[in-house]
């Protein structure tokens, strides 16, 4: 009985509203409250030791999931790690069995983390991030490099070796390529890299200020922010950096857009009446609209889900707060403190920034139950993170 009462309060609920926020409810209809307030799912892991065993308790927790004896689970996953990793899902309330499966090729930890992402289908029906990368800036001494790494922050690899400030990478959708901004040329300048080749080629080398480069949902365009007209304004133009078109025009400081999912609309902050805010305008040109963040102030660094419902953004009162909102604008709720949200491919996982002993650290929040989880801490100060989609 007490399985069934899980069942139906918790894990469930849990799967529900997940399910919900990639509906095709509107995004207005949507209540704020049901981010950070949902209960994790009980599962009983058996069978697996060392770096497996971390592993696979790392990408679970993260995605919702929590840790119980197997009398107080709804789902049982048993195994081994010897070799291979091997698993078998079962419902322990229905008796189904979901899946058994065998892991070869690769590392024990590239198949732990295949078995995490198998469990998260099999349960919620959507895919898992386990085996998703990550870009984010490492900063030493003053120069600060591009590095691209597992989501967990595991086996990085140093993509630039500028010997200045780079900063603010960006993955281009379905690509394996990173746009970012160089100082090495002696201005702010927005490359494109090309993951594959190591090809670089200039997307927008103007004078002022070139940064804040954020591709398109379908990885053909990029936004990003320039001063060649005088004042930082929103910019549009196609991915290598031609056919450029502005947006805004305005006297004020535009900064940090991202696209909605379909497309048509771009959001970033903006000064209104001498207060930082959120705004959008459309791709195809036109009047900016504001986005409401009622109960924070100072919205910055926004970020659009990849389903469309939330803007997660940062909000500046004292000290930085993750917050979110819905799209359209409306309350919006603080999650944790930190800074610089972006969202993971499953619209459900944000990486962040907090500061930890001195110095930024990235960090992972589950926005349903609030799980926390820190990345690899082995490479320095981490910042301004991005995800791969």
């Amino acid at each position: 009985m007490r399985s069934m009462i899980w069942k139906k309060t918790g894990w469930a609920a849990a799967i529900a509203a997940w399910t919900l926020m990639g509906s095709a409810r509107p995004a207005e209809e949507l209540t704020i409250e049901k981010v950070g307030a949902l209960g994790r799912i009980p599962i009983a892991v058996e069978g697996y030791s060392g770096e497996a065993a971390q592993v696979l308790r790392f990408d679970l927790e993260i995605a919702g999931f929590r840790y119980v004896d197997r009398s107080q689970a709804q789902y049982l996953l048993a195994g081994k790690s010897v070799n291979r990793v091997e698993g078998a899902l079962t419902d322990l309330v229905s008796g189904a069995r979901l899946f058994s499966k065998a892991y070869t090729g690769a590392t024990l930890r590239v198949q732990a983390h295949a078995l995490a992402d198998d469990v998260v289908q099999a349960v919620t029906g959507r895919p898992g991030i386990a085996r998703t990368r990550i870009a984010f800036r490492v900063t030493r001494n003053g120069v600060s490099e591009i590095y691209v790494a597992d989501y967990d922050g595991h086996n990085p690899i140093q993509i630039t070796r500028d010997g200045t400030v780079t900063a603010a990478p960006c993955w281009a959708p379905g690509q394996n390529k990173l746009l970012y901004v160089t100082y090495r040329f002696g201005n702010a300048d927005i490359l494109l890299h090309d993951l594959n080749t190591g090809r670089r080629a200039f997307v927008a080398r103007y004078s002022g200020s070139n940064i804040s480069p954020a591709a398109s949902p379908d990885g053909r365009r990029v936004a990003m922010i320039l001063s060649k007209s005088g004042s930082p304004d929103l910019y549009v133009a196609n991915l290598d950096g031609s056919g450029l078109r502005q947006l805004t025009q305005t006297p004020g400081v535009e900064a940090c857009p991202t696209w909605s999912p379909d497309g048509r609309w771009i959001a970033y902050s903006t000064r209104l009446g001498g207060r930082r805010v959120l705004a959008k305008v459309p791709v195809s040109g036109g009047a900016p609209k504001r986005i409401p963040t009622s109960g924070v102030l100072n919205p910055t660094e926004a970020d659009w889900s990849p389903d469309g419902r939330w803007i997660a953004f940062t909000s500046q009162m004292g000290g930085f707060e993750i917050c979110v909102v819905p799209a359209g604008g409306g309350e919006a709720r603080i999650l944790v403190s930190g800074e610089d949200p972006v969202w993971a491919p499953n619209s459900r996982t944000l990486i962040y920034v907090r500061r930890a002993g001195g110095r930024r650290q990235l960090s992972l929040l589950d926005v349903f139950t609030k799980e926390r989880k820190d990345v690899a801490r082995s490479l320095g100060d981490c910042s301004q993170p991005t995800w791969a989609r």
